[in-house]
């Protein structure tokens, strides 16, 4: 089948997966689909379990995760900011040196950037964007948050600047 999921969250996504792995790669493989992706918020924890048990069925694993990015700087704490305080943006590993800057990606979000969540910045992404597919993520994302604000032009601009780090 020509389709697969690259926004998946699974057990590891807390209050927010119930998905397990397991049943996950059996369902993929029961629709005839020949590849899944992982993305859980903020972590990687279920990436090998979910490697092996997609190889073993058959299906390609596409290895990623959801980030949450800091407005401004990973190293900004607030004491406001709600909804704002970070977005959602979805990565996935387009090869081993991907899969290598995703890691060093949500790394760096615990033991820089953790403020109520693993945040990273633009910095880091810049830093670590070889081999990294990136996609506007859900509506928690900077680009769809623009959109349902009807900020068309702010819109433009993050996508833009997304380009401009992941490439087209």
């Amino acid at each position: 089948m020509a389709f697969a999921h690259l926004h998946v969250h699974t057990e590891y996504s807390l209050l927010d997966g119930s998905n397990k792995i397991k049943e996950y790669v059996a369902r993929v493989k029961e629709l005839g689909m020949n590849s899944a992706a992982i993305t859980d918020h903020g972590v990687m924890y279920g990436v090998i379990d979910f490697y092996r048990a997609a190889r073993e069925a058959g299906i390609k694993p596409i290895l990623g995760c959801e980030v949450y990015v800091a407005p401004d700087s990973r190293f900004d704490k607030e004491l406001t900011g709600g909804e704002e305080r970070y977005h959602h943006l979805v990565l996935l590993a387009e090869n081993n040196t991907g899969y290598a800057n995703l890691m060093k990606i949500v790394s760096r979000g615990f033991t820089e950037g953790y403020y109520y969540k693993p945040r990273v910045d633009m910095e880091v992404l810049q830093e670590f964007h070889e081999g990294i597919i990136a996609l506007s993520a859900c509506l928690a994302g900077e680009v769809p948050r623009f959109i349902l604000k009807g900020m068309k032009d702010e819109a433009r601009k993050a996508a833009r600047k997304y380009e401009a780090c992941f490439g087209k």
